[in-house]
């Protein structure tokens, strides 16, 4: 074992108990239908939801990620990472009541409600497989941050954060989930918000930090307005794409809710962008060969070295909630799409509602227990969680959001729509990634155009739309 980081480490304790505690009261008092355990009793408020929608959002890429890229290569501009997010959220807000009126649990049900089984198959398998990477991915960086911390084992810290995961995502839910993510978004925010000024302050001010960086380096604008603009509408189609972010409007207690909701996310991410870009300029600026010029640890490293422990400790906390706020989202979302649309649908449509709820906790417990066995080989998922991310935005992209704005849309749109879209993904991340498209913007593109010509050539020739998505 390494050092072990006693402040940090004690935070870090309080914590996790905080967050089986959570799980265990929500599943003793709320947990009562299967309504109740995935979509929270559709009873969550504006301030439950907006933080949700953040704490999902702003994940370990989000946190320890952004410092990095304002250390190696974004300078200022690397808030857009966040900003982006925030800006995106916008139009979403849009699509929001739509989400929340269609009454429905997870976004292959509304697939399949339109476009029919294959379609709605289709649409539950890309978006499994998608979050099985990103639950392993999000153990991962979990435990990493423990296992500095603690000195323990990254297998071992592995099998704490992946325990630690199971446990309250499994008893207590949704509700639980949402109850966490409050939590786990205050302590992001006010850890990295207490954090900057004192890590500015060690480091000898702010003018002192910008006098040892290039003027470029403090450019907000330099990635350029392409590259701004591509971050933002990767963001809205994977937004509205996303099982976790559509889940959370689909746990609204109202269609206004929802909408304000939106809005006040986007407020939130738009407040929390600087924060760790700061940070990562401050280590930049004192130690420009740390990591091999590569950054990785920049948040980390200032935090430790300019702060006291006890904002150390509030940080790696941080790292911690924004990680597995993410991890407990992805994993309560995959298990109830393969219960709801995969077990109900085709295997056991009559299955019990309370036996709903226990074969999506015995699914939670397998599908993290398979994440942290990818999570225990180390694996660099960073190139894969991106693929898997844009394969599954992409494919049902055209087919979820304009099946919910389009009236006359054709059965046919909506499946050509998945498979044109899931093409082009593959297709542009094995030939097109040298151009600065993204995989998803080029799949999203292709999707939405199949949709919309097809919706217009068999609309012309008299074929009938496709079943409404708001009837059950």
């Amino acid at each position: 074992m390494g050092n072990i980081q006693v402040v940090p480490l004690i935070i870090l304790i309080i914590y996790m108990l905080v967050m089986v505690s959570i799980g265990f009261f929500v599943n003793k008092l709320k947990i009562k239908t299967s309504t109740d355990y995935m979509l929270a009793g559709r009873s969550m408020g504006v301030l439950m939801i907006a933080c949700s929608l953040s704490a999902n959002n702003v994940g370990g890429g989000s946190t320890t990620g952004v410092a990095a890229k304002a250390f190696n290569g974004w300078g200022m501009s690397a808030a857009w990472y966040v900003l982006a997010a925030a800006v995106a959220m916008i139009p979403l807000a849009f699509f929001a009541p739509k989400i929340r009126k269609t009454m429905a649990v997870t976004i292959p049900e509304v697939v399949n409600r339109r476009f029919g089984n294959f379609a709605g198959i289709f649409t539950a398998v890309l978006n499994v497989l998608s979050l099985f990477c990103l639950t392993a991915s999000q153990i991962l960086a979990s435990a990493s941050v423990l296992s500095t911390i603690t000195g323990l084992p990254l297998n071992v810290a592995v099998l704490l954060a992946g325990g630690i995961i199971i446990i309250y995502t499994t008893l207590g839910g949704m509700l639980a989930d949402a109850i966490a993510d409050i939590m786990q978004f205050f302590i992001i925010f006010f850890g990295l918000l207490i954090s900057v000024p004192m890590v500015v302050h060690g480091a000898g001010g702010w003018a002192e930090i910008s006098s040892k960086l290039p003027p470029v380096e403090l450019s907000p604008l330099k990635i350029g307005i392409p590259t701004i603009l591509g971050l933002i509408f990767n963001y809205f189609c994977t937004f509205l794409s996303g099982p976790e972010m559509v889940s959370r409007f689909s746990s609204a207690e109202d269609e206004k809710t929802a909408v304000k909701a939106s809005v006040l996310s986007a407020v939130f991410m738009a407040l929390l962008a600087f924060m760790p870009t700061i940070i990562g300029l401050v280590s930049l600026a004192e130690n420009p060969g740390l990591d091999d010029g590569t950054g990785t640890t920049a948040l980390m490293y200032a935090a430790s070295k300019y702060a006291p422990s006890v904002i150390t400790g509030l940080v790696s906390a941080a790292i911690v909630a924004a990680t597995m706020s993410s991890a407990d989202s992805n994993l309560l979302c995959a298990s109830t799409i393969l219960i709801k649309d995969i077990y109900q649908r085709f295997i056991n449509p009559k299955v019990s509602d309370r036996r709903l709820i226990t074969l999506t906790r015995a699914s939670n417990v397998c599908i993290c227990l398979v994440s942290m066995v990818i999570a225990l080989f180390n694996i660099n998922l960073i190139t894969l969680n991106l693929f898997a991310f844009a394969l599954r935005s992409a494919g049902p992209f055209a087919a979820y959001a304009l099946g919910m704005v389009v009236p006359k849309a054709t059965k046919n749109a909506g499946i050509i729509s998945i498979i044109v879209g899931s093409v082009a993904v593959v297709i542009w991340q094995i030939w097109g990634t040298s151009t600065g498209i993204l995989p998803i913007v080029f799949g999203c593109f292709w999707g939405i155009i199949t949709f919309l010509l097809i919706t217009k050539i068999e609309s012309s020739r008299g074929v009938p739309p496709a079943p409404s998505a708001y009837e059950e």
